[in-house]
């Protein structure tokens, strides 16, 4: 389906008037039609008839506000999209067209219920609400679409959660092309997100290959978050061309272990990062030994043979290596 702009004048207050002073002069007609012999019947017939047609006109108002559109049918042929704002006439048999015009999700300015609303029926995540205009807003938005449990690429359970900002650029696909262009939105971005989160390890491991070119690297979710989201709006849109959806940007809102694991996970942490801190602690511990040997030998302050060194090495590494402040022994003896 092709979009095409509804060729029409902004001529809305025109009509508008001419049937409110149309309505005058039937009444007047109608009030005082003996007057205007021998036409009076004739006159005071044309009146009842505007009074009881003459609201078929109103029907084709429309009045659009910046950043709106509306796509309009005649007897279920597409005929045009009005985009600009102003208050337009056109037929009044025209329909306008927007399956998803009862459809709320978790997004910015559809967070409620119009005051209008006739009905409001709960559909999972969705909130479906009739009585709303069937105009198609084309301001992005913000789709929140919640947190999802997924597996990476290790098989650890992970919470995620993305903002996908989004517009709607062409109203002819969106309606005609989806049966609801929310729904599927909101449906694409699910998948999505699991296809590139099953790509990535939470956090870097080895052999793994998240880039596809063959070798291991170090992305994952949580180092490589604005990677990582790039790749989900791409795959998003790659999806949603069709729907004349524009996918402007997705950011990842939140990420975190599946709550099964966090407690695990988290030890495993705090092991790893022991034990980098215990080895940065032996290196250093071992470096200041060998420093301190040779520095007696340079300076030829002690002779000490290799017993007596093992014994010093030792003492050192204790001292330097303990997770508390040594506790020094005064020898009051000789050193043999």
């Amino acid at each position: 389906m092709i979009e095409k702009i509804y060729t029409t004048n902004k001529n809305g207050m025109a009509v508008l008037v001419g049937v409110i002073l149309g309505y005058l002069i039937s009444f007047l007609i109608m009030m005082t039609g003996g007057l205007f012999e021998p036409i009076g019947g004739l006159l005071f017939f044309l009146a009842i008839l505007f009074v009881m047609l003459g609201w078929i006109p109103l029907l084709g108002l429309k009045v659009l506000k910046p950043q709106e559109a509306l796509v309009l049918t005649l007897f279920g042929n597409y005929k045009g999209t009005i985009k600009e704002p102003g208050f337009y006439y056109v037929n009044p048999f025209c329909t306008a067209v927007n399956p998803a015009a009862g459809t709320k999700l978790a997004q910015s300015g559809e967070s409620s219920a119009k005051a209008d609303s006739i009905s409001v029926a709960m559909t999972g995540t969705n909130v479906a609400v009739s009585g709303l205009s069937k105009k198609i807003s084309l301001k992005a938005m913000t789709l929140n679409n919640g947190r999802q449990k997924i597996n990476d690429c290790l098989g650890n359970p992970v919470e995620i959660g993305i903002a996908v900002i989004w517009k709607v650029t062409d109203t002819a696909k969106a309606v005609f092309n989806v049966d609801n262009y929310k729904e599927y939105l909101s449906l694409q971005c699910d998948s999505a997100l699991r296809n590139i989160v099953r790509i990535y390890p939470y956090d870097v491991a080895t052999d793994v290959d998240t880039t596809g070119d063959g070798r291991a690297d170090e992305g994952s979710l949580r180092g490589s978050a604005e990677v990582v989201a790039e790749r989900i709006k791409d795959e998003i849109q790659s999806k949603v061309t069709d729907a004349g959806l524009e996918i402007i940007e997705a950011r990842i809102t939140y990420l975190a272990y599946a709550p099964e694991i966090a407690s695990v996970m988290l030890q495993r942490q705090q092991a790893s990062a022991i034990i980098d801190a215990r080895k940065m602690i032996v290196d250093g511990a071992v470096g200041m030994v060998e420093m301190a040997l040779e520095r007696l030998n340079e300076k030829d302050i002690v002779n000490l043979d290799e017993e007596r060194k093992a014994a010093m090495v030792s003492n050192l590494l204790v001292v330097l290596c303990g997770n508390h402040d040594a506790q020094p022994v005064v020898n009051s003896g000789s050193l043999y």
